[in-house]
């Protein structure tokens, strides 16, 4: 929502943009403020507090799924496509998929690898990367458990990283979903950034912490309290 719009302004009617919300009143601020024709996505925005030479990454099941199915990608030799594929994956091989990427095509939300194909899944680069699909040991994209991994994505997997700024942003379910699931979504995700906070970082980690809709203005959260 475009900040000053009609809707924007009118959303901000109906609660104080300055005023900080427990989790469970923010959440009903968000469905109330709502007035988009689809089902808009909830995201959280978390300022941290780090230095320049932090990284915050990870992945994190949330415990209620949402939006569409990912399609998924495994790069893997002949004898774990045919497991890739039982165990959900939407695509699996080896070269004829990097040649396909070569080629343009990018009919997927997540790829997969196992560590013996990296060297020439490395040489798509230029397209994964700038995607933010390039498999990763840290987001536990390169493995040898394909069954496993696959599993967890299609329950709910995402990955979160810090940006440049500090700032965590990252879609944790739909409007129209049951408060309880989305609260539990945020939980799920938050303690999960805490629990990477820097070792050497000292003092305050989180800034501040955001809730909004796809289209809506910001909603202040006590995060000292969740």
């Amino acid at each position: 929502m475009k900040n000053g719009s009609k809707k924007y302004n009118e959303a901000l009617t109906k609660y104080s943009k300055d005023d900080t919300y427990d989790l469970e009143k923010g959440i009903d601020v968000l469905k109330n403020i709502a007035s988009a024709k689809f089902d808009e996505t909830v995201e959280v925005s978390l300022r941290l507090k780090l230095k320049k030479s932090h990284t915050v990454r990870d992945t994190v099941v949330l415990p209620n799924s949402f939006g569409k199915e990912k399609k998924i990608l495994v790069f893997a030799k002949a004898d774990k496509v045919k497991e890739s594929l039982e165990a959900g994956a939407a695509y699996a091989g080896d070269d004829e998929y990097i040649q396909k990427i070569k080629d343009g095509w990018i009919d997927f939300d997540v790829v997969i690898a196992t560590p013996d194909m990296m060297k020439d899944v490395g040489k798509l680069g230029p397209v994964l990367g700038r995607r933010g699909l390039m498999p990763n040991p840290k987001t536990g994209t390169v493995t040898t458990d394909i069954k496993g991994t696959i599993a967890e994505l299609r329950k709910g997997r995402v990955e979160f990283r810090a940006d440049k700024t500090g700032i965590v942003h990252l879609g944790v379910g739909k409007v129209s979903m049951k408060k309880e699931q989305i609260k539990d979504n945020i939980k799920t995700l938050y303690e999960e950034v805490l629990r990477k906070k820097p070792n050497d970082l000292k003092g305050d980690y989180v800034g501040s912490f955001y809730i909004s809709t796809t289209m809506s203005p910001g909603v202040k959260i006590n995060f000292k309290a969740i």
